[in-house]
Order: C-alpha cells, then structure tokens, then sequence
C-alpha cells in the first residue's frame, strides 16, 4: 500500500510517494548516497541510501532506512533545499 503523501508526523518510509520523496531523493544526490532517478517513491534504492547516511553519520532512533526526524534534521544540516 502507498501512501500519496507524507504520515501527520512526517516520517518517510518504503513505499511513500510525492514531492517530499523527490525533495529527500535530491538531498541525498548531492551527498553521492543515492545516484536514482528523482521519481518520487521511495523505492529500495532510496531506503538503501538513507541507511548509507543513517550508518554514515551515526544517526539513530528512526529506524533503518525510515527518513524519520533525526535522519532529516541530520540530513537538512548537510544539504541544501532543492
């Protein structure tokens, strides 16, 4: 099942699609983690890149691969806004 837009507390997960996705997909092609297409669902490709990050940076508590509140707080002082 997926979701067309992002959960009341802004958790992204596999299986998550829109505009969020494409704004985390594009943080993380300026870190070289995730070389995809900037397609909007969070696919494997992008969950493996947020674990590459998550592991990267030490950042914990979200869950692997879930582009949570510390991932994205972690990930926002590393990048800019698309």
């Amino acid at each position: 099942m997926e979701s067309a837009t992002p959960r009341a507390d802004g958790v992204l997960r596999r299986g998550d699609k829109g505009p969020e996705v494409e704004e985390l997909q594009q943080r993380l092609q300026q870190l070289y983690l995730y070389m995809g297409r900037t397609h909007g669902r969070y696919d494997t490709q992008v969950a493996d890149a947020v674990t590459r990050f998550q592991y990267a940076r030490g950042t914990q508590g979200d869950g692997e691969g879930v582009y949570g509140k510390r991932t994205r707080a972690a990930l926002e002082r590393e990048t800019r806004e698309p």
